[in-house]
């Protein structure tokens, strides 16, 4: 298909159609919070896959797997454009979702090691991320292009992600959990540390007390926002294109979907701790998968 011909089909969508967001759970909030901001007129559908959550430890067939049913649920809803907001699906599955949605545009989540490796002052940098990405060609791809030179430590923490599904954000436990994965790369010396998963910007805090103030803590999400805003300007679906950022993220509105594949109370719960505002939330039918079932999906 020509580039005019998918620009044709995804124009058939119309710029008041939603952007939608999906992630393993609730992390992805982080990223929509930043496109809130930065996209204040558009309305957007969020899927979280908390029924089948975590991604980061399951084998690459499943998360392409279940990236594919998230994406599916999201084109129902009219989305005409799709923001992978989970790192894991964004490393196993961004190839397999372009070639099979096409001409559907996805943005997907990167890990922030290119500005961390132009900060940092010591030569050494530490990306606390999903097992699936610590261990993944994307990230060591990453890391090749736009880190030479730099020493790059990565560690897995599904313990983390764990924690910020039940809404345990900032505490002792939630610090204590930090230091277990982060204090060999303190002691190592970084001075710059990626939150490599969305779930972990929502423990901002708690990471910047353990990490302490000598460490800069980055993500992604506000370049994840910029991206989506530059796609939809090329393509003509902004909904409102004379419109600008936002000072501060807006609130979720009635126009706003939230889906969940697990318990919709303990969802919406926490999601409305994230985006700072009352989340409705509702549960979405079919999509939890039992081991088994993979291979049929």
């Amino acid at each position: 298909m020509s580039q005019q011909q998918t620009e044709q089909v995804i124009q058939q969508r119309g710029n008041t159609a939603p952007v939608g967001v999906f992630d393993s759970g609730v992390g992805g909030l982080t990223v929509l919070n930043e496109l809130l901001r930065e996209l204040p007129g558009e309305r957007f559908v969020y899927y979280g896959d908390t029924g089948n959550c975590p991604y980061g430890v399951r084998p690459q067939e499943e998360i392409q797997a279940l990236a594919a049913n998230a994406a599916r649920l999201l084109l129902n809803h009219g989305a005409k454009l799709i923001v992978v907001a989970c790192n894991a699906a964004s490393v196993s599955a961004r190839e397999t979702l372009r070639r099979e949605f096409k001409p559907i545009k996805f943005v997907v989540v990167v890990p922030a090691v290119k500005p961390a490796a132009k900060r940092t002052r010591v030569g050494k940098i530490g990306v606390a991320t999903t097992e699936a990405s610590a261990h993944s060609d994307y990230l060591r791809q990453l890391i090749e292009q736009h880190a030479s030179g730099v020493e790059v430590l990565a560690v897995g923490c599904p313990r983390l992600v764990t924690l910020a599904e039940a809404g345990q954000l900032e505490g002792l436990e939630v610090e204590a959990a930090i230091r277990g994965y982060i204090q060999p790369m303190l002691d190592a010396g970084i001075d710059q540390l990626v939150l490599g998963c969305t779930h972990f910007p929502a423990m901002r805090a708690a990471f910047e007390r353990v990490a302490g103030p000598k460490v800069a803590i980055i993500d992604s999400g506000a370049a994840i926002a910029r991206r989506a805003r530059y796609l939809l300007t090329t393509l003509g679906l902004l909904a409102e294109p004379d419109g600008g950022p936002a000072e501060a993220p807006r609130a979720p509105s009635e126009q706003d979907e939230f889906w969940c594949s697990g318990e919709v109370e303990s969802f919406a719960r926490v999601a409305s701790m994230i985006l700072r505002a009352p989340v409705q939330a509702r549960q979405a039918p079919g999509m939890l998968v039992a081991p088994g079932e993979f291979a049929r999906i």
